[in-house]
């Protein structure tokens, strides 16, 4: 029996190893994506492929590691694998998720016999295909996509194979830096490996294997006693993209089921599209990903996690649908359909759970992959943009601004890094005023981004969302502005461009950004004034909107709120106005107006 205080103590000394593991793979890296941008995962499993531990890294990875494993030891047997093997595999169709994320297992050997097994991600930026940066939205199927990896061995016992490094080098734009964030991911591998290693023998196998099984029961018992709380029921919601990229009139349904019978969660995504010709189809790993993301939100930040703390979830997704394609069925833009498929879940638990639940986040409102040969140096480049937007208001606090949210956790790549490296110079970084949904509490305001291309010509994939539709809000919340892209040629035509697609840009060219806000939650006209005014002095809410939405008239020559105006605004708005945002009553959607059960917006894109 493992006491308390050595099972905590354990589970500590396993978050930390992790999270060493995913810092010595962003500090090692070459490529932006991961070394500005930290889109990598690392974690620990035992020799069965369960999760004992995962750093704190990007969400959409929380089911991708597990099934990119069994598909590996499917290749390769754990009986076989030997003292600095290292193994790497990057196929959606076989555990993986999309092309640039290429997954790299390592075994933790003693004496002869593995006893645990490392993992980490990194996407790489550039995997050949037909864009710079692999992740093209007009692609139709997954061989346009880039270079397939089915389960490889990297490393024989320490010996490398040069036949993949050869392979690789050949089909990527920048084979250096993809070649060298390869190299860091297995740096942070052996770093992993070593440490758990040491942990083993420190503790003994048997103690060792003991308290692993013994923490994945504890942050099941955790989990259940969060989930049991909720009233069993079925809770339904729905929500769309823009398009698949190709048909771009087409919305898209991503439909959500929520079971709740005691502590047993199912998601059923029946009603959910058919899979689409674009490459905005996921593989069932990204759909899990997103899920257990949610229940993460819901069960706590305090919970072990590892493997039991999922234990109690299942899926279904049909087979031949958005969420569950055939092959070879497109599959790189994948993230955008993750995050929707967070909004479907977390707007079915939103009808039960009212005091934990955030209105829609900005979802994926903005990302690029941009790249080209630079007429200076010859050379080709290749660059991300990981853009942000606003945060949904939560239920007792205002959205965060202008942040990564939902199924990503990535970070901001700093402006000096495009200007100093890339022909690229950054115009304007900002909040973009009055894109958070009003509410009793706002959601968090989207960005104002602008570039321009400085030298050259390039490729720009452009890959975002909610130009048509809004994220919604919540209990009388509006919902967040829509995301609105603007290519500015440099005889100063302006083309509004749509959501998805890839586009020529020349030098003097510039692209304007306006990603998403955060949609509201609570009756804006419940919101503080005190509130209000700040945010106008902020710069973040405009005199109109305060007017408008808020029903607060301030006045600009004192910076005060006019506080018998603001009554009369007030009562005015109270009786002429709808009911804004999603409004639930014991499980049912009684009245919406705005978010994804009203039209989809048009604003001309």
């Amino acid at each position: 029996m493992i006491d308390v205080v050595t099972l905590e103590v354990f589970n500590n000394r396993l978050k930390a190893i992790a999270e060493e593991m995913q810092f010595t793979l962003e500090r090692s890296a070459h490529s932006p994506s991961i070394r500005e941008g930290a889109d990598c995962s690392a974690g620990i499993f035992d020799r069965d492929g369960n999760l004992i531990s995962q750093a704190t890294a990007l969400p959409v990875h929380l089911g991708s590691l597990g099934p990119a494993i069994e598909g590996m030891v499917k290749a390769f047997p754990v009986a076989g694998m030997k003292e600095c093997d290292v193994y790497i595999m990057n196929d959606p169709y076989a555990g993986g998720q999309h092309f640039p994320d290429i997954i790299m297992l390592v075994p933790v050997v003693h004496e002869g016999r593995v006893v645990a097994l490392v993992c980490n991600l990194g996407h790489h930026q550039d995997i050949g295909g037909a864009a710079p940066g692999g992740n093209a939205t007009n692609t139709t199927e997954i061989y346009q996509e880039g270079l397939r990896l089915p389960p490889l061995k990297l490393y024989d016992a320490g010996v490398p194979n040069i036949a993949v490094e050869a392979i690789l080098r050949a089909n990527v734009r920048i084979p250096d830096i993809v070649w060298g964030d390869l190299v860091a991911q297995t740096a942070a591998a052996f770093v992993g490996r070593q440490r758990v290693r040491a942990l083993w023998q420190e503790m003994g196998g048997g103690k060792f294997d003991e308290a692993v099984r013994s923490l994945q029961d504890v942050a099941e018992r955790m989990s259940r006693r969060v989930i049991e709380r909720i009233p069993d029921g079925a809770y339904s919601f729905e929500d769309y993209l823009d398009n698949d990229g190709i048909e771009l009139g087409r919305r898209v349904r991503i439909r959500a089921r929520v079971s709740v019978k005691g502590s047993d969660v199912h998601v059923d995504f029946t009603g959910t599209d058919s899979q689409v010709r674009g490459p905005f189809n996921a593989v069932p790993s990204v759909t899990l990903s997103a899920v257990r993301y949610v229940v993460r939100c819901i069960t706590g930040d305090d919970i072990p996690n590892n493997e039991g703390a999922y234990r109690m979830v299942s899926i279904h997704v049909p087979e031949g649908t958005l969420l569950n394609p055939r092959a070879p069925a497109s599959i790189s833009c994948r993230a955008v359909t993750a995050r929707r498929v967070v909004d479907c879940v977390m707007g079915a638990f939103a009808q039960v759970l009212p005091d934990v639940v955030p209105a829609a986040s900005h979802g994926h409102s903005f990302s690029q992959r941009i790249g080209g040969i630079d007429p200076e140096s010859g050379a080709m480049w290749v660059t991300s943009v990981t853009g942000t937007g606003g945060m949904g208001a939560r239920p007792a606090k205002d959205g965060v601004e202008a942040i990564q949210t939902d199924a990503s956790n990535a970070r901001n790549i700093p402006v000096e890094f495009f200007e100093n490296y890339m022909p690229l110079q950054i115009l304007e970084y900002g909040l973009r005023a009055d894109s958070g949904g009003p509410g009793r509490h706002r959601g968090g305001l989207g960005l104002v981004w602008r570039c321009k291309l400085t030298r050259g010509e390039a490729v720009l994939s452009n890959r975002g969302e909610r130009h048509y539709t809004q994220p919604w809000g919540l209990y009388g919340g509006m919902p967040g502005a829509s995301s609105r892209y603007v290519l500015v040629r440099r005889d100063g035509t302006r083309e509004l461009i749509p959501s998805k697609g890839v586009f020529t840009m020349s030098a003097g060219d510039e692209l304007h950004v306006h990603s998403c806000g955060g949609g509201g939650h609570g009756d804006p006209l419940d919101r503080d004034p005190a509130f209000v005014l700040d945010d106008a002095k902020r710069g973040k809410v405009s005199f109109e909107s305060a007017r408008e939405h808020y029903g607060v008239a301030i006045d600009p020559a004192t910076w005060s709120v006019q506080r018998e105006e603001t009554e009369k605004l007030r009562q005015a708005l109270h009786k002429r106005r709808p009911v804004a945002g999603m409004v639930f009553d014991r499980g049912r959607v009684v009245e919406s107006a705005g978010g994804p059960h009203a039209p989809v917006i048009d604003i001309g894109g």
